[in-house]
């Protein structure tokens, strides 16, 4: 039992490294995570806007991990072109360029007043 739960934390922490091995996309979002937290800690944001901004950064990336691995099912069951592959593929990038459109409205909602203030004063 203890075995089959230290496996799925292995299993899953090697999606995880394969995600950001694999696609570009997924270190353009852990990039702006990046600047997204380390801006939090220059402004010390309050807890509501960590919360607001940390689960910005979750829903996108595991946004990127449900695609890639619709994509790489979808390459599994479809190896030739196929106009439902290619739409299935096109959804599932929609729903992160969904989500990523969503973390930026979050990112500019708590940090441009922000900004405004440190470059007004």
């Amino acid at each position: 039992m203890l075995k089959k739960r230290i496996n799925s934390f292995r299993y899953a922490f090697e999606g995880l490294f394969d995600l950001f091995r694999s696609e570009v996309n997924a270190w353009i979002h852990l990039a702006a995570a990046f600047f997204a937290t380390a801006a939090g800690f220059y402004f010390s944001i309050s807890t509501t806007e960590w919360c607001f901004v940390i689960f910005a950064i979750v829903l996108v990336l595991s946004a990127e991990a449900f695609n890639t691995a619709l994509e790489h099912l979808t390459n599994l069951v479809s190896p030739d072109y196929h106009i439902l592959a290619k739409r299935t593929k096109d959804v599932a990038a929609a729903a992160v360029l969904l989500l990523a459109f969503g973390a930026a409205i979050v990112g500019f909602l708590i940090f441009a007043p922000k900004f405004a203030a440190l470059w007004g004063s």
